[in-house]
This record gives structure tokens, sequence and C-alpha cells, in this order.
């Protein structure tokens, strides 16, 4: 044996995988897809209104996007994501990739892009028609055999096309959420100023006196009628926080509950003057909160037990301090709240009450979410118990100091 050499034998090298046809056809002839879309783009309906050079980039970034994703092999488990909405190019991918940093996609980015130049949905959507059909046009152009040929690779260019559609919709319906927003809040912030100019001068006609009727029950219903439309603006101020990713501010300091409670009455004796709120305190009611907050809270409360309580009927406004805890309560007689929406009641939009006539006048319950946002940013809890032979209460629960401090 000496003197011979042993070799050992490998096994081939599998040739290296051909990139579907489609995904070829698609690097190599960007340019003209491109300018095949930007024609049949003008050609629509919504065409006229389109910035077409402004998709370009976002187009071409598109394309290789899809390209990329057609030579990537797909299992049966991610074409059911994809149809599902589950799964975007901006995903990392396989498992292999689970720390790898999600990047915004350019679906995304044009669809932000559109909802801040003023595109209708329509429009955008007509964009993406285009494109599709500028790509499969020129590819069965090329050869009139693809559409048998390559029947799967078209199948996965329309899922990639869709897919990018949803990307891009959904990205312009949080832009245009977010403007919307940003424009309540500012609109909201600027009404303040001259709600407050008003209430100021009701209030000082109606304390300097010597109005006579008609005058003096005018002056009073405007007075009303401002402090109702304020405490409607701060709603709405603290609503577009919190929907803008911003949490209620909390200034503590020491506060006497009797005289909030207090307050809270006189203003609610103002502004509805045929109401009657009956109060009942016990034990210690101080506590380290936020004063104007609690304020706002248990007024959003006791009005909304007025408008949609009983008629002639009182409102019961407690509170009571135990240990380390004070609780405050509303109750009002009247319809009460349907057992299915009770757990919901608390949540943005939800309306309360069991009134839907044209005296129901609270603002698409705005009130009850903005109470249990005060309540969470001190650390307590709010809950309602509400039956026809009880009434309804509406109970916040406060700890007296900043948990855990």
């Amino acid at each position: 044996m000496s003197g011979e050499r042993l070799e050992t034998l490998r096994p081939a090298a599998p040739p290296p995988q051909e990139a579907p046809r489609l995904s070829r056809f698609i690097r190599d002839n960007v340019e003209p897809i491109l300018a095949e879309w930007e024609t049949f783009a003008r050609s629509l309906p919504e065409g006229g209104a389109m910035n077409v050079a402004a998709l370009r980039d976002h187009a071409k970034e598109m394309l290789l996007v899809i390209a990329a994703d057609l030579e990537r092999p797909q299992t049966d488990s991610a074409q059911d994501e994809k149809a599902r909405g589950e799964r975007d190019a901006g995903d990392a991918g396989d498992a292999g990739d689970a720390g790898a940093v999600r990047r915004t996609t350019a679906a995304e980015e044009h669809g932000a892009g559109r909802a801040g130049s003023g595109f209708t949905v329509g429009q955008m959507v007509a964009e993406f028609r285009a494109l599709r059909a500028s790509v499969t046009r020129l590819w069965l152009a090329e050869d009139a055999g693809r559409a048998r040929t390559d029947l799967t690779d078209l199948i996965r260019f329309n899922e990639a096309i869709d897919q990018a559609i949803a990307e891009s919709v959904s990205r312009y319906s949080q832009a245009v959420a977010q403007t919307q927003e940003r424009f309540l809040a500012i609109l909201s912030h600027d009404l303040r100023s001259p709600l407050g100019a008003i209430i100021m001068a009701t209030r000082f006609m109606l304390d300097a006196g010597g109005l006579e009727e008609p005058n003096r029950t005018l002056v009073t219903r405007a007075s009303s009628s401002a402090r109702r439309m304020n405490q409607m603006v701060l709603d709405l101020v603290e609503f577009t926080r919190t929907r803008l990713d911003d949490t209620i501010p909390v200034v503590r300091s020491q506060v006497d509950g009797l005289r909030l409670v207090h307050d809270v009455v006189v203003e609610i004796a103002a502004a509805y003057p045929d109401s009657v709120v009956q109060v009942e305190t016990g034990g210690d009611l101080s506590g380290q909160w936020d004063a104007d907050r609690l304020t706002q809270a248990l007024t959003n409360l006791v009005a909304n037990a007025v408008q949609h309580g009983a008629r002639g009927k009182p409102i019961r406004v407690s509170a009571h301090g135990v240990g380390d805890e004070v609780t405050f309560s509303v109750h009002n007689e009247g319809p009460p709240i349907p057992v299915e929406q009770q757990e919901a009641i608390f949540q943005e939009g939800h309306r309360a009450g069991g009134r839907t006539d044209a005296t129901d006048r609270r603002h698409q319950g705005l009130g009850l979410y903005i109470v249990e946002r005060i309540v969470a940013s001190h650390g307590g809890d709010v809950s309602v118990r509400s039956t026809a032979e009880e009434g309804t209460t509406f109970t916040i629960r406060l700890p007296r100091s900043r948990p855990g401090g």
C-alpha cells in the first residue's frame, strides 16, 4: 500500500439555485417598470392630483424588496401569516434574525408621506394598483407563455404587493389619526382663553348685582353654559394628551378632601341650578393628591350623575377616610347602566347613562375616560355599580400618598 495516495471523496456541491425569473425581471427592468407605472398612474382618475415623481424612490425600494422576497424560500406558515396580515417586509424574518431591529419599510414611509401630502386612501391604493399592473404587463409582454410557466412567481408577486398596500394604508391611517389628534389638542387649548373670559365676565355681572329680569336669567344661563363648555374642553385636552402617548401629569400637594368636595358641589349647583346634591362625609379626608385633577374627576362624576339621573331625585356625594385610603362615591337614581356596558364604561368614546333622548347632552363619554386616567395617575381605581333597585354609584378609591412613597 506504500506509495499509494488515498483521496477522500466528497459529494459535489449542489449548483446554486437560480433566482425566480420574475425577481430577475424586476431587478433588470426597474427603470422601464417605473416609466410604465408613471404613464399608467397618470391615466387613473386620481392621477391628475398625484405627485408621481415623489413615489419613484419609494417604488424602486419596494420593487427591490419584492424581488428579494421572491428569491427567499417561503414556508406554508409564512404564506399564511402574510395572508392574515401578520408579517411584513420590515420583520426581522426567520428565527435566526430574532435580534434584528425592525426598520420602517418603504411602503410605510410612502403611506405616511401621502397622508402628509393630503392624498386620499383611494389615491394611494390606486398607485399600488398601477405598480402591480405595470410589472405584470411588461413581464407578460416579454414572453406570452409566462402565464402558464411562472404562475407561482406571479402569485408571490401579488402577495407582496398586497402586503405593501397593507403596510402603507396602516401607516397612512396612523399619520392621519395623529394629525387629527394634534389639531384637537391645539383647538381645545385655544378655546380655553375665550371661555375663561366669558366665565369671568358673567360671574362679575352676577356678583355685582343690579341685574333685572330677564337679564339676570339670561346671564345665569350663559354662565352655566360656559362652565359646561369649559368642562368639555378640559376633558378634550386630557383626552388628546393621553392619545398622543402622554400621561396625565399629577402635581401632588396636601389636599383637604372635605374642602374639595364642597367646591365641587358649589360648582355643580352653579352649573345646574335645578339639581339637588346631598353630601355625606366621615373620617380623615386629607391626602397627597393633585387638587385640580381630582376636582376635575369628581366634577365629571357629579355632572354625569346630574345629567343621567332621574329628574327631581337628589344626587348623593360621599367621602370617607379609613386607614391609608380615602373613598369618594357619587350616587344617582334612574335608569341603570346595562350590565354589558359597565365593564367598558371607562374606555374612550363610550357613552354612559340610560337616556338617549334630546336631554342627554353628554359628550361622547370622554368624561368617564378622563376620570379613570386621573385616578390611575394617583395610583387609585374607579368602579361602577348600577342596578334598577339600588341606582348607580361610581366609587373612587385613592391611597393617601404616592404608592411606595
